[in-house]
């Protein structure tokens, strides 16, 4: 279960059939398809600090399993959500689809479900 390090984004399954199923823009999608983004994980326990470091912009979410935790989605739209540890994963409910967050064999994979369409992107860990 030990997410921290910084992990850069190696593949990604079903972009943008996932990105049309919860209604981002065709330009916005285009410009993000090959986005080589920072995911950079701080752990302490069962607190996080979850950043993604884009070229011109990094999104910070802190959180603590088992709470209820105040989130911002990529698009800066804030929510609520319980955090939930299941197995290995961290779960969570964003307003438009179900996340989860795991490491399989030294890599982030993180599968967003949506519409009956899942996006997987797997990212290998730099540091």
């Amino acid at each position: 279960m030990a997410f921290a390090g910084k992990y850069e984004v190696e593949s990604q399954e079903n972009y943008d059939a996932f990105m049309k199923v919860i209604g981002i823009p065709d330009d916005t999608i285009e410009r993000g398809r090959n986005f080589k983004y920072t995911t950079e994980v701080i752990q302490n326990g069962n607190e996080f600090t979850w950043s993604q470091i884009y070229p011109n912009h990094t999104s910070t979410n802190k959180f603590i399993v088992g709470q209820e935790s105040d989130l911002e989605t990529m698009s800066g739209k804030k929510f609520k959500a319980l955090i939930k540890l299941e197995g290995g994963k961290i779960i969570v409910d964003f307003p438009k689809y179900h996340h989860t967050s795991e490491i399989v064999d030294g890599k982030l994979v993180e599968t967003s479900v949506s519409g009956g369409v899942t996006f997987k992107r797997i990212s290998k860990k730099v540091a």
